[in-house]
């Protein structure tokens, strides 16, 4: 395969993310409809968490197994400095830039929330196009088609997760769900160049680790904007049936080999 080749179908894995996108445009539901939904953003993301620490935590512990001590600190180090990174930078962001004029003590508007978790995404997503432009680079054809494959249908629902935030509180332009898509899917692109080229376990962890401490972040403040007593209930129900579903899409995955 190709860099041309490669590299459109890289594209094509990553923009899947517009498919869900649209549900943001989504009028007049519940509160607790609402609440449902956007915890079911947070369960997406959640399971994503846990999935991309899963996969940073590998090449630090197999370092460490295999007694490469001095290879161990150094990717020990990167996820320390950029989880802290992902999830201080964020919150310095808000403070000092997205809340500077906003009146004390107000959380993010819906609109920034949903740019926010779509930069978690897009970090995550940087390291999916890595693995398949690695895997097309060494000649691994079949692989790289699965990668692709299956990055795409997740990629798909990562639109729901971006957009939970949104529905039933804000109205977003086609103009802000084609920023959106660009943000979180857009990097799988990127990532499918320079893995085209080049890759290594201390790129991988640095993409990861930001992508899990801005992932942190997020989750809290949705879980921020869904603890009020009255939609307590629906939002845990959307919690796990997002948790849930982003699961299973991954059993599939594992299914078909990816």
């Amino acid at each position: 395969m190709n860099l041309v080749q490669t590299v459109f179908l890289g594209a094509i894995a990553g923009f899947t993310i517009y498919l869900g996108l649209p549900i943001g445009r989504i009028k007049r539901v519940s509160e607790q409809t609402r609440s449902f939904l956007s915890m079911t953003s947070a369960g997406i993301l959640l399971f994503l968490f846990f999935d991309i620490f899963t996969q940073l935590s590998a090449p630090i512990e197999s370092a460490l197994s295999q007694a490469g001590y001095a290879e161990f600190a150094v990717l020990l180090a990167i996820f320390i400095v950029g989880f802290s990174v992902g999830l201080l930078g964020l919150v310095l962001f808000e403070q000092r830039f997205i809340l500077l004029n906003a009146a004390k003590g107000q959380g993010l508007s819906p609109m920034r929330l949903a740019l926010m978790i779509a930069a978690g995404i897009g970090l995550h997503n940087f390291s999916e196009g890595l693995a398949i432009g690695q895997s097309a680079g060494r000649g691994e054809i079949a692989f790289a088609m699965l990668l692709i494959i299956g990055f795409g249908l997740h990629n798909a629902t990562e639109g729901f997760g971006i957009m939970g935030p949104l529905i039933g509180k804000e109205f977003p332009s086609w103009g802000f769900i084609g920023l959106a898509g660009l943000i979180g899917g857009g990097p799988t692109f990127l990532g499918t160049i320079i893995g085209y080229f080049f890759v290594s376990p201390s790129t991988s962890v640095l993409f990861l680790a930001l992508a899990a401490g801005a992932l942190v972040y997020i989750i809290g403040e949705l879980y921020h904007l869904n603890r009020r007593p009255e939609i307590k209930l629906q939002a845990a129900e959307g919690l796990v049936v997002g948790f849930l579903f982003a699961y299973l899409t991954d059993l599939v995955l594992i299914i078909a080999g990816v």
